[in-house]
């Protein structure tokens, strides 16, 4: 029995532990992200095509499950048309010998919505993300895969705000 007495005893502080580590976390309101619940229930998407941008966007939209991506403008209760979708890399800083450190990547995304009859549901919106990466010429292969990654997430970040703004849109009512 006094085996089981000390196996006990660490099992109780264990436990103990884990509630005292877990308390803060269940306090403090942290939730997960949901899908973003939209106020219209058809939705035209124009001025991107097959881009990964649109495709993610369109795979968010879905996601939401309320709203159907439609191709035609007469089907469309609001029309999302994206105005302008860039990305560009500046040059942050060089070393001494002119050969570049730092990069900035800039991920600009530009869009508005509107009812197709030319009522503005929300105006032009810019949303404009920027990420820095640092760069060297002996890890040429690896800093481009990270540059792929940092692209890869600014867009993500970039659709998931599209939402976000798309579920503040009020209608009116008709």
């Amino acid at each position: 029995m006094s085996r089981t007495a000390p196996t006990d005893c660490r099992r109780r502080l264990r436990l103990a532990a884990a509630l005292l580590l877990a308390g803060p976390l269940v306090g403090c309101g942290f939730q997960l992200r949901g899908t973003v619940a939209l106020p219209f229930e058809t939705l035209l998407v124009t001025g991107v095509d097959n881009t990964p941008f649109a495709i993610d966007l369109r795979r968010g939209l879905r996601a939401s499950r309320r709203v159907e991506v439609v191709d035609e403008p007469a089907r469309a209760q609001a029309v999302l048309q994206v105005t302008g979708l860039s990305q560009e890399r500046r040059i942050l800083s060089l070393s001494a010998a002119g050969r570049v450190q730092e990069y900035q990547l800039i991920y600009r995304v530009s869009f508005r919505v509107h009812d197709g009859r030319g009522q503005e549901l929300l105006p032009l919106n810019d949303i404009v993300l920027r990420r820095d990466i640092t760069f060297n010429d002996s890890q040429v292969l690896a800093k481009e895969q990270e540059e792929i990654l940092l692209v890869r997430d600014m867009q993500n970040d970039a659709v998931q705000q599209v939402l976000r703004r798309l579920s503040a849109v009020r209608l009116a009512a008709s």
